[in-house]
């Protein structure tokens, strides 16, 4: 898992995280990593698979206009590119 380090923090700024922390009961650390999370991954945030789902049904698609789909689909791997 990747492990990112934040210098030049302010004594004020860690505290306050400390105490931020403290007050959800958990770790520091645990408290930056959900405050980076909700920072870069909002909850209302566009999700792909609801969109393509929402599509689908306003398109009137069923299970099985889904499964011809797939049926129907090509499983050729595909080709790498080459640049010669």
């Amino acid at each position: 898992m990747p492990a990112v380090t934040i210098r030049n923090l302010s004594d004020e700024t860690h505290r306050a995280l400390r105490v931020r922390a403290a007050h959800h009961g958990r770790s520091t650390e645990a408290e930056i990593r959900d405050i980076i999370e909700a920072a870069v991954r909002p909850p209302e945030r566009i999700k792909l698979g609801s969109v393509l789902t929402a599509i689908g049904r306003d398109a009137g698609l069923s299970d099985s206009d889904v499964e011809a789909l797939q049926k129907s689909r090509d499983k050729t791997p595909a080709e790498p590119m080459t640049f010669e």
